[in-house]
């Protein structure tokens, strides 16, 4: 049963900007993040026999959808030139700029894995006022959604001094790329229009380099994203209040907490989606379907891609043999003993996994599926997806 009869992905998530005007206007922040897949070699035969394809399907969502250009997106992002996404839990903002002594300081508290401090200002463009951040393209690239990130001649445009515009303020600006337009702030600049892109942070408009964020005139330091994967948000907040003092403000860019279903139904899983609503039920009450949703896509694409990997990890979950002896289990009325390449099998062996890891409550969230791969980029790429099959089925 390691096959699927239809295969579909949730596309990359979307995050609409609305042009915010004013000062400095950095106050309401929102993140969201694609997927980038893990290498998986050839598939490896099972010691039990697979079942049929279409007994396990995943379906598509409600209210149908297209296929998705995710495809695109992985080809895209295994050649982009970086080398991973950041998802970002909070966001700093200081209308004055912080100090160097201060970003350095947020990036050692605990549980802190990364901080990238922008510039940022409203300035004037084509005579309408527009909030502008100034960043090094190479850092700030992995903090952008994966369609943003993987294109790589806009990064290379914006390197070479063009700016970036979002959706809405290249529309209203009425810009075209490879025109030039003149930027008015401290200074004026004229620039070329390297052309529009999500960049996953509300109230931007425009992203130009350090060269001309400087030129411009733009605050430095003005905001910082703070990443922290399995730091409580209460925890993370209040240490980061407590270093800032009374100057400056503290933004949440975690998304709402995923849903749990804590109901199960008697019968056998039909399609995938079922077999991870049922698994999360009834082996980690309090833990999302989703994020074994995720998993599993991420891993295999749900059973079409079941290894070995190059650490020798196999099945839809991908269990490395060390990790599937102490934790695989048999369940829905599988014959035989726990077999990694069955999904029967190996989804509700991976929901007992994370569970045991703390995946239960929304704090432990992270640090469960960081056990599950050790890496930060894994961590936000797990949950970026797990938000998208909680939009798209409920």
């Amino acid at each position: 049963m390691s096959r699927l009869l239809r295969r579909w992905v949730p596309p990359p998530a979307a995050v609409g900007l609305r042009a915010c005007r004013g000062a400095a206007a950095f106050g309401a922040m929102a993140v969201a993040l694609a997927v980038v897949p893990l290498m998986a070699a050839p598939s490896q035969a099972s010691s039990r026999p697979p079942r049929a394809a279409a007994e396990l399907a995943v379906p598509a969502p409600p209210g149908g959808g297209p296929a998705s250009g995710l495809a695109g997106l992985q080809k895209a992002g295994k050649s982009a030139g970086f080398r991973r996404i950041i998802l970002p839990d909070l966001a700093v903002i200081e209308p004055h700029g912080l100090s160097v002594t201060q970003v350095a300081a947020l990036g050692k508290l605990r549980g802190v894995s990364d901080v990238l401090a922008i510039d940022g200002a409203s300035i004037k463009a084509g005579g309408q006022q527009v909030n502008v951040i100034g960043v090094n393209p190479q850092q700030f690239r992995s903090w952008t959604p994966l369609a943003t990130a993987s294109d790589q001649q806009l990064w290379a445009d914006l390197a070479d001094g063009a700016f970036v515009a979002s959706g809405d303020a290249g529309h209203q600006l009425r810009l075209h790329p490879g025109d030039r337009y003149q930027l008015a702030g401290a200074s004026s600049l004229t620039l070329p229009y390297a052309g529009a892109a999500t960049f996953g942070i509300a109230g931007v408009d425009l992203v130009v380099d350090a060269a001309a964020s400087s030129t411009l005139g733009l605050i430095h330091n003005v905001a910082a994203l703070v990443s922290a994967p399995g730091v409580a948000m209460t925890t993370l907040k209040g240490e980061v209040r407590h270093l800032l003092g009374r100057g400056g403000s503290v933004v949440s860019l975690r998304e709402p907490q995923l849903p749990v279903d804590t109901a199960t139904s008697p019968g056998k899983p039909s399609n995938y989606i079922e077999l991870f609503r049922e698994s999360a039920g009834r082996y980690c009450p309090g833990m999302s379907w989703t994020v074994l949703a995720a998993i599993g896509q991420i891993e295999s694409g749900d059973g079409t891609n079941v290894g070995p990997s190059s650490a020798g990890a196999v099945g839809p979950m991908q269990f490395l043999p060390s990790t599937w002896a102490e934790w695989g289990i048999t369940a829905f009325g599988e014959p035989g003993p726990p077999n990694v390449m069955d999904p029967y099998d190996a989804v509700p062996s991976a929901a007992r996994y994370l569970c045991a890891a703390g995946a239960s409550t929304p704090a432990g969230l992270p640090g469960a599926i960081f056990a599950y791969n050790h890496a930060s980029w894994y961590v936000a790429e797990v949950l970026a997806l797990a938000r998208e099959y909680a939009r798209l089925y409920g």
